[in-house]
């Protein structure tokens, strides 16, 4: 993870594209730690910005409510 993320960096144009992209490695990052779907908790964060903002301590990757993870049944 760490060398896929150095070769990466080297596209960064800017200080601030590569503190984002630093913030958003760091967080898919946490959530592979703690047995959480990157995509699907980013897509949640996103989906539920209002109640993110009101409660944000419930929605850390250790944190963050399996019922609001999308399921996968169809």
């Amino acid at each position: 993870m760490a060398i896929l993320h150095r070769k990466n960096s080297l596209s960064y144009k800017t200080l601030n594209g590569a503190r984002t992209g630093d913030l958003f490695m760091a967080l898919i990052h946490t959530c592979r730690l703690n047995g959480v779907n990157p995509f699907d908790y980013l897509l949640a964060i996103a989906t539920h910005a209002e109640v993110v903002k009101l409660i944000p301590k419930a929605w850390l990757p250790w944190n963050y409510p399996k019922s609001a993870a999308p399921s996968n049944s169809s």
